[in-house]
């Protein structure tokens, strides 16, 4: 499906060089359309019969519009829509600044080339995306803990069980007719989960203070049949119409199930959505934590780069529900290639890092490359069918290659292009003088 970008630029030939490597890029199909004034981008983009923008790349100096006020202008229009900056290198603070506003990425527009600016917009896309998506799995999850019934249990004033409704039952392993009448300690037994006493009576509290009280933190509650389960609650008295106390009840509920929700949602956060490896966040907190820590120690490590070889055709060809399946047997095969310190992460589309924490030399790296290029080779069977594969793949090693996580991971991307241009389904290691002409890069 193209995917509409509105390009926001002053200068009539650069915007048809941008719009050129954007129609024509392998990461598209994108379709763009142009305007040289803000009034006109914000003409475009509240018109409600247009096709939907899918993302804006904007020069922020127009005639009608300068510096971050023109940021400002797009972002308040459409909040929802992802914006590229596009900045001269003198004006990078400006862009900077977008980006702290709010922007998702910029790019000097001296080092702009048929790769980096497509690509730069599929990536934003993707992150986009997925932030969306987890946006929705978390409003979703929200209303599903919002939703949940709490239990309700009440007694008279001596303590005894008058009423329990469904969600007590469930969680109490008590029906109403079993449970009506007997001591509320029979029925609701709560302990403390670290020294297994039994928790104060928040009932007996309630009714002797004549006030709502609540557990103690870390209680849990055993159900009848012994499965155990982490619970909060509040208790209140009941009065009657002399505001007289006539017993008390107890609202509970299983926060068990709210703290996994909290740490499924942590995971989504920093793991891919298909392969479930972890993700560019997640590599990148690794990648920073493990140099700091080689740093320390004298240590080396080493990243690949990974690019999966005519990945578009096998999208074209077999669809993207074969693609998907692929691309997470190749992520198994990666984690079986490495060690259980080592991390492999899917940086988006078909492109995958490996970092390996820690290396004694190239040696090293080279057999760890070689592994996978042979382990991922091998036939993957889908759908009772085989298909071959190959990766290529880029090798920065630290300190030599770069003592920053920014610049290993620049350089082992250097290295993959080396190996795409010299057959594929190879390993090159980064060396001094790689670089990538305007245009050149094609996978």
């Amino acid at each position: 499906m193209s995917r509409n970008i509105l390009l926001l630029l002053a200068d009539a030939a650069e915007a048809k060089a941008v719009r050129r490597s954007l129609v024509h890029s392998r990461d598209g199909p994108f379709k763009v359309e142009w305007v040289n004034r803000c009034a006109g981008a914000l003409e475009r983009l509240c018109d409600p019969r247009g096709e939907k923008i899918a993302a804006i790349v904007a020069g922020l100096f127009l005639p009608d519009s300068q510096g971050i006020e023109t940021f400002d202008t797009l972002i308040h229009a459409r909040p929802d829509v992802p914006i590229l900056v596009l900045s001269r290198s003198q004006d990078e603070y400006v862009a900077r600044l977008a980006v702290q506003r709010g922007a998702q990425d910029y790019l000097l527009e001296e080092r702009l080339d048929g790769y980096s600016m497509p690509k730069a917009l599929a990536s934003m896309l993707e992150r986009s995306a997925n932030t969306e998506a987890l946006f929705l799995e978390k409003e979703r999850a929200q209303v599903t803990l919002a939703s949940i019934g709490d239990a309700v249990i009440s007694t008279d004033v001596a303590g005894n069980v008058t009423y329990l409704n469904a969600v007590a039952e469930s969680m109490t392993g008590w029906s109403r007719q079993q449970a009506s009448g007997r001591p509320l300690q029979e029925v609701l037994r709560i302990i403390d989960a670290d020294s297994r006493e039994p928790a104060l009576d928040p009932l007996a509290l309630a009714v002797l203070q004549n006030k709502s009280v609540g557990l103690s933190a870390n209680c849990v509650l055993i159900r009848r049949d012994g499965y155990e389960s982490a619970i909060e609650d509040t208790a209140a008295p009941i009065h009657d119409r002399r505001g007289q106390v006539t017993g008390a009840v107890i609202v509970f509920h299983d926060v068990g199930v709210a703290r996994a929700m909290s740490l499924r949602m942590s995971y989504l956060a920093q793991h891919d959505f298909l392969t479930e490896l972890p993700n560019r966040m997640l590599l990148n907190d690794r990648l920073t934590q493990t140099i700091a820590l080689a740093r320390r120690h004298g240590l080396s490590l080493a990243l690949l780069f990974l690019d999966v070889d005519h990945f578009k055709r096998i999208n074209d060809s077999l669809g993207h529900a074969i693609g998907d399946q692929l691309l997470k047997s190749i992520a198994q095969r990666l984690v079986a290639c490495v060690r259980s310190s080592d991390t492999v992460s899917r940086q988006g589309g078909d492109e995958f890092v490996v970092l390996l924490s820690e290396v004694a030399r190239a040696e090293d790296v080279a057999r760890t490359a070689d592994k996978i290029l042979v382990a991922v080779s091998r036939p993957h069977r889908i759908d009772h069918q085989d298909f071959h594969i190959t990766v290529s793949v880029g090798i920065g090693v630290y300190p030599t290659d770069g003592a920053d996580a920014e610049t290993l991971l620049k350089n082992a991307d250097l290295a993959l292009f080396r190996a795409k241009s010299h057959g594929r389904s190879n390993r090159q290691f980064f060396r001094p003088g790689m670089h990538v002409r305007v245009g050149e890069r094609t996978f």
